[in-house]
Order: C-alpha cells, then sequence, then structure tokens
C-alpha cells in the first residue's frame, strides 16, 4: 500500500537533496563540509538539508556489516504460508527472531517473505525446526539458500 506522505516527501526533494543522499550512500561518513565543497554550495546550508532529511525519515545513517565476515556463513530467503487471519500475529514473531534481517508481507504464493542469516546449515536447520515451524499460524514455508550474491545495494 502506497504511503501518501511517502509521495509528499519524494516530491518535497530537490536536486541538492538527491546529491546530498547520493553522496553519503557512496560514504556514510562523508563530512557535510566536503558535501558542500562538491555541490558549492555553503555547509550550513548541508547541515540545514541533512537534518531536515533525517527529520522527515527519508535518510538514515547506519553501519552495515557483512554477516559473512562475522560468522554466518549461511544465508536464506524463506517464503511463509500463515493461516490468514494470524498474518499479523506470525509477522510479529517472526521478526522479533534473531536471525531475521529482514521482513515483508507479500501478495502472491506467500504471505511473508523473510532473509535470514546463519552461522552454517545446522543453525538454520535449528532456526527452521525449532524456532519457526513453532510459531502458531505457520502452515508451511519454503527455503533459497543464497548461494553468491551478485548485487546488492541500499537504497
Amino acid at each position: 500500500m502506497v504511503n501518501t506522505n511517502d509521495i509528499k516527501f519524494a516530491n518535497d526533494l530537490d536536486e541538492i537533496d538527491k546529491k546530498i543522499i547520493i553522496s553519503l550512500q557512496q560514504d556514510g561518513r562523508m563530512a557535510l563540509a566536503q558535501i558542500a565543497e562538491q555541490l558549492n554550495v555553503s555547509p550550513g546550508m548541508i547541515r540545514v538539508r541533512y537534518n531536515r532529511l533525517m527529520e522527515m525519515g527519508v535518510l538514515r545513517i547506519v553501519a552495515i556489516t557483512n554477516p559473512l565476515r562475522m560468522g554466518f556463513n549461511t544465508m536464506a530467503l524463506i517464503g511463509i504460508k500463515t493461516e490468514g487471519e494470524k498474518l499479523m500475529e506470525v509477522a510479529d514473531k517472526i521478526a522479533a527472531l534473531n536471525e531475521v534481517i529482514y521482513l515483508i508481507i507479500v501478495s502472491g504464493a506467500y504471505d511473508i517473505i523473510t532473509e535470514v542469516v546463519c552461522r552454517d546449515q545446522h543453525h538454520l536447520l535449528q532456526f527452521l525446526t525449532e524456532r519457526l515451524y513453532q510459531i502458531d499460524g505457520v502452515r508451511e514455508s519454503e527455503s533459497f539458500i543464497h548461494l553468491k550474491i551478485v548485487k546488492e545495494v541500499y537504497f
């Protein structure tokens, strides 16, 4: 469902806002003064716009980790079918599991798609059998183990 507030925010962004976002996507630690220099505007202008983008929820600066380098060698997407009346409750319970890094409610063959990170295949099996399948309302699932990440973008 499209949130009309999101459309309003998108319409509020001008070219300088977009260039600030692009600069920070390339290097989230880039100094605001450096961005100002690149765009040939004052650092104060960039600071004001940066703060506005943060307050609007358009921009969020976070540390992105590489799960593979942190000992999580098995990643998988899991398509989950639920009992319809329990969809939101099931989604909330799955989202609370530590292995879950992404969860969306979708239309189509599955009700929920989630991405999980696990130490290895044994850990994934434990996650499925001891945690996911124990949630009341989960009917069935299909797992897709990541073999290779070819492209990863943080929009």
